[in-house]
């Protein structure tokens, strides 16, 4: 079992904790206390507010939950217990954060990421950049399963392009993101796929055929935007694009066989290989590959004035570790040819860990649940039942800070609901995906927007107008069900189906 499919299981088994002390007002407590600090703290901070503030502020709306436990006779050593077990289920994020920031760095000091935008400024003009964008990163998240990984190989590259087009990172990004959960939720490899069905109690590939009807028309949109956006970007800061092709190849040895490494991490992901030894895998043949094709740039990084044993390794060490970057004569491209390396990833990861904190401290009071039922009381009817499918998610998301609960919580929670109003597990499955799975990169303090935001260097309030499919998705499936299209019935189930869904 893959190690994103252990962490999938893992959150299928989680128990949520009930505290019936709790009301629904002293659950929205730390909500409130969370969102008010993090609104002033991102007016006084602004971008500067991911720094360290948002984290500290994180860990204050954990307090502030805290309190609240302690008034509601929750023990301290329970409320530990579940951050332990929150940050426990982020390790192997925490590990690709750190392999990302290395492969980053001998990607660039190899040539790999110039190479990319040499051959992507040639072939991708402003005006069909964005939407090329959203299907490429479909296609190869589709392949993959991982919008993670999408975005932290032909990402990267795509933003290093956009800039040099003098594109708005904040659209690049957009675009990226649209395209890769496009692919990630419709992937058959991907554990989010794979999750939500298993949370409703239905079955993978009809949980897929489903999800078409709202994820079509969705991305349609999204593409049929971005192709209006690229007849109407502005370009005039990018006179000359052979100046800059120059500036590149008068840097870097630029040439095709330095594709090899980006394509054999894509095979290996296809294969299904562990995300993290793919990484390892592209990270060290990048290395390879910057010794072979740029001796000149790993000796400059490594101190030395001739390439030999101490100045490779301490060149590559560098690349992979620290901050790395490659003076051209082109102002705009030594900006672009930057990497933080692996301490580069350490604010995301300090985020992460925060943001974990205050969701392991919510979960431990009983507030999540308490907060979900709430919301399931007020479905009335089918429409209010997915509205409040669609709440729910948002609020874990939120609050939770992470997209795995975001499913399992609200998967648990209103199946029965669902299965009540004569509605087939399929519904439910669909509607997790389409508000929990791809709006979890809307969040800063979420894993996933965290991690995004960490890896293509955009913040989330930059991105977030342009991720149009993720934030169109939720009112896309509320669409079809106020429409009542595509509400798919249970069929009379045999007792066998009764069995298999009693044990969710």
């Amino acid at each position: 079992m893959s190690a994103e499919k252990k962490k999938a299981k893992f959150r299928e088994d989680e128990q949520i904790i009930e505290n019936k002390e709790l009301n629904i007002w002293e659950a929205l407590i730390p909500v409130f206390a969370l969102v008010g600090m993090l609104a002033y703290n991102v007016y006084v901070f602004g971008d500067d507010a991911l720094s360290g503030s948002n984290q500290f502020i994180l860990l204050l709306g954990g307090a502030v939950a805290a309190i609240v436990g302690f008034f509601n006779k929750v023990s301290y050593k329970r409320m530990i217990a579940e951050v332990a077990e929150n940050v426990k289920s982020t390790t192997g994020a925490l590990l690709i954060l750190l392999m990302v920031g290395a492969l980053s760095g001998t990607w660039l000091v190899s040539g790999i990421i110039p190479a990319m935008i040499y051959y992507g400024l040639q072939i991708l003009n402003p005006t069909i950049f964005l939407a090329a964008c959203v299907i490429i990163c479909a296609i190869i998240s589709i392949a993959t399963g991982s919008s993670w990984t999408t975005a932290a190989t032909v990402g990267i590259a795509l933003i290093g392009i956009g800039e040099a087009l003098g594109i708005s990172l904040g659209m690049t990004a957009g675009a990226v993101l649209s395209g890769a959960y496009f692919g990630d939720k419709m992937s058959p490899l991907s554990d989010t796929t794979n999750l939500a069905p298993a949370m409703a109690g239905g079955d993978l590939f009809s949980h897929i055929r489903y999800m078409t009807w709202t994820t079509i028309p969705t991305i349609s949109i999204t593409l049929v935007v971005f192709i209006i956006l690229g007849f109407t970007i502005d370009t005039s800061g990018v006179t000359d694009t052979d100046a800059i092709l120059q500036n590149i190849g008068a840097s870097f040895n630029i040439n095709g066989w330095l594709f090899i490494v980006p394509l054999a991490v894509i095979f290996l992901i296809v294969k299904k290989a562990p995300p993290l030894l793919a990484l390892l895998i592209g990270t060290l043949l990048g290395g390879l590959f910057a010794l072979i094709f740029q001796p000149e740039i790993v000796t400059e990084l490594g101190g030395g004035t001739s390439l030999n044993f101490e100045s490779s390794y301490k060149g590559i060490l560098n690349a992979i570790t620290v901050d790395t970057a490659i003076a051209t004569e082109d102002p705009a491209l030594n900006d672009l040819f930057s990497s933080g390396g692996m301490a580069g990833m350490l604010g995301t990861i300090w985020l992460i860990v925060c943001a974990m904190v205050f969701g392991g401290i919510m979960d431990g009071i009983g507030a999540l649940e308490r907060i979900t039922k709430s919301l399931l009381s007020m479905a009335k009817t089918t429409f209010g039942l997915f509205a409040s499918t669609v709440g729910s998610c948002l609020a874990l998301n939120i609050t939770a800070s992470d997209q795995y609960l975001a499913l399992v919580v609200p998967g648990k929670m209103f199946s029965k609901a669902y299965r009540e109003k004569g509605l087939a597990p399929e519904n439910l499955s669909r509607t997790l995906e389409d508000s929990g799975t791809v709006t979890s990169v809307l969040v800063p303090w979420n894993t996933c927007g965290a991690y995004h935001s960490g890896v293509l260097g955009v913040s989330v309030g930059e991105y977030f107008l342009y991720a149009i499919f993720n934030w169109l998705s939720p009112f896309m499936t509320l669409l079809f069900a106020a429409l009542k299209i595509k509400l798919k019935q249970l069929a009379t189930p045999t007792s066998t189906q009764e069995k298999s869904m009693q044990k969710f």
